[in-house]
């Protein structure tokens, strides 16, 4: 093991966990005006939120809706698509482990892939191919998954508290090219609105933002957009009712779809997209999204 590596794991969890204990007692809104005047800029206006990155604030505080922290959980949320009739949307599941000496890798095919369940954005999607499979790398980072409970904290984010970490393991989804978009429809009361698409997520990742008839918007977040003509997918309008069934009874939720060649699967359920810190250009796009978030 590289002793550089092992230092900087080492420094980084105490100073996490030093942080965590000393900012525990800061109370949410308090917090959450500190990181958003951090990351974006701008004071956050909690009495009258104009922009959709100001109500993603709130809406980690306030919403408490219990059904969030089982649909946020990779695992549980099968279950939820299957209560409404819609498992056929769901990617095969080979199982779900306490860790990996729980796995019986004779058992899976030769790809699959390794989540946490109580991942969000930014925790590590694995792709894995058992003639590669490296057991000790993969039980050092797995360990992680499992032996955290996933507080968000930092991000004060209701949905992840509490959640204990599990490992899933599921279908590989491949298409013709090594390109597997995600299209994540921004859902207002049921209503999709936007969807954003992710591509050449492992070479250079760009997202392209669209209404919901297609019209490329040209708007920048994190990620510079695409200027090349992208195909709406096959089974669009599918695509649309689904994200239509699965965010009706949520104020707002973002609801990840793949389509390969035409076949529709579900991706998972994110309440609070980049954390609510994200800067768009242009910037009125922050206040149109925030004009469709009602439940402020």
């Amino acid at each position: 093991m590289n002793i550089n590596w092992y230092k900087n794991y080492i420094k980084s969890t105490i100073v996490r966990r030093w942080i965590l204990k000393t900012l525990w007692f800061i109370p949410n809104k308090t917090m959450l005006k500190i990181q958003y005047m951090i990351k974006l800029r701008n004071r956050l206006n909690f009495k009258s939120p104009q922009r959709f990155t100001e109500k993603i604030q709130l809406y980690k505080v306030l919403y408490k809706n219990p059904t969030l922290k089982k649909v946020v959980d990779k695992y549980e949320v099968r279950k939820y698509l299957e209560d409404k009739g819609l498992s056929k949307y769901l990617v095969d599941f080979y199982g779900v482990y306490n860790s990996v000496e729980d796995i019986n890798f004779d058992k899976l095919p030769n790809e699959f892939i390794m989540k946490a369940t109580n991942g969000g954005g930014g925790t590590e999607i694995l792709k894995m191919n058992k003639n590669n499979l490296n057991l000790k790398s993969l039980k050092r980072l797995t360990r992680k998954w499992t032996q955290q409970t996933n507080s968000r904290f930092d991000g004060r984010e209701f949905a992840y508290h509490g959640i204990k970490g599990r490992i899933i393991v599921e279908e590989l989804l491949k298409d013709d090219t090594e390109d597997v978009k995600d299209y994540k429809f921004f859902c207002f009361n049921g209503n999709p609105r936007y969807v954003v698409v992710d591509m050449d997520r492992y070479i250079k990742h760009q997202r392209n933002i669209y209404d919901l008839e297609w019209n490329h918007l040209k708007i920048e977040s994190d990620k510079t957009f695409k200027d090349d003509i992208i195909d709406k997918p096959r089974n669009y309008e599918e695509m649309i009712e689904l994200a239509r069934k699965l965010s009706k009874e949520f104020p707002f939720v973002r609801v990840d779809l793949y389509n390969i060649q035409g076949k529709v699967y579900f991706g998972e359920l994110t309440f609070y997209p980049w954390s609510g810190y994200v800067r768009f250009t242009p910037d009125k796009f922050d206040f149109i999204l925030g004009k469709e978030f009602s439940y402020y």
